[in-house]
């Protein structure tokens, strides 16, 4: 039996080490009329600052159901992970492709997972994901495993900026150029049903550093894996890793660049944390 992991492009991962077989589907943001694909390639740099030049709103759109069939298109075993669903209709697309796929190929399995979060926290995902595959646990074993871990990964996010959000109507405008002229940043998390609410309001960058580690605490960070995903933000993307591993100096701390998705939605300076909680 051929086992795959399939993820949409929110994950940051475009391929995974080892012999493990692994695709992506890309989601896509329209800018000014110009449709860009979340694929590798992507020049995300030059996709923010188009964001920020622009007057308008822009937009996203899921993988469709052809292209998350294509991404199932022969393997037996499947496992795939989306974005969540209180944030893009990826999720549905997958499972209606998995309806269709095992119509057609009854020997088929296919876990849909639905991260409820985004980033960093699908990765971990992914990660559990791949060492049940590398242990070659069965399918039915591996899916316990992945729904018990789902249960001790956290996300975390910062915002510098809220200039695309106030574009889409999301916050005022007054609100986004006061918070920019004042340094004002917002830290966030991803709730138990996958809805992203604010938690803090911070001034400053160390300020939003210091609260972030504080605010990994008390959902249960005890030196576990952490995965720090961020949008032309490397420098305190290893400032908030040197605070993690100064009081946890084993923890397992990866900082990855966004790709177009979750470059959209953090935008420029922000951050994008998963984490354990053991």
């Amino acid at each position: 039996m051929t086992y795959r992991i399939v993820s949409d492009s929110t994950s940051n991962i475009f391929t995974l080490p080892g012999e493990i077989d692994y695709k992506t589907v890309p989601l896509k943001i329209l800018v000014d009329g110009v449709e860009y694909t979340d694929e590798p390639g992507l020049d995300t740099e030059a996709l923010v600052a188009k964001m920020e030049a622009s007057q308008w709103g822009s937009s996203t759109s899921c993988p469709s159901i052809q292209e998350w069939l294509n991404a199932f298109e022969g393997a037996d075993y499947i496992f795939a992970v989306t974005i969540t669903s209180g944030l893009s209709g990826s999720y549905n697309s997958a499972l209606n492709a998995r309806d269709i796929y095992i119509s057609e190929h009854p020997e088929a399995k296919i876990y849909v997972v639905d991260s409820l979060s985004t980033g960093g926290e699908m990765e971990l995902i992914i990660e559990k994901i791949r060492e049940c595959m590398e242990k070659d646990l069965p399918f039915e074993e591996s899916v316990s495993v992945i729904q018990d871990y789902q249960k001790h990964t956290h996300l975390l996010f910062t915002l510098e900026s809220l200039s695309n959000l106030a574009k889409n109507g999301r916050v005022s405008p007054a609100v986004a150029k006061v918070a920019g002229l004042l340094g004002i940043r917002f830290l966030g998390r991803a709730s138990e049903e996958g809805t992203l609410q604010q938690a803090h309001i911070c001034r400053g960058a160390k300020k939003t550093l210091t609260m972030t580690f504080s605010e990994m605490q008390k959902l249960g960070y005890q030196g576990g894996k952490v995965r720090i995903d961020h949008c032309l933000n490397q420098t305190n993307a290893e400032k908030l890793k040197n605070l993690i591993l100064a009081d946890y100096p084993n923890a397992d701390v990866k900082i990855v660049p966004c790709t177009g998705l979750c470059s959209y939605y953090a935008e420029r300076g922000g951050m994008i944390l998963g984490f354990e909680d053991f």
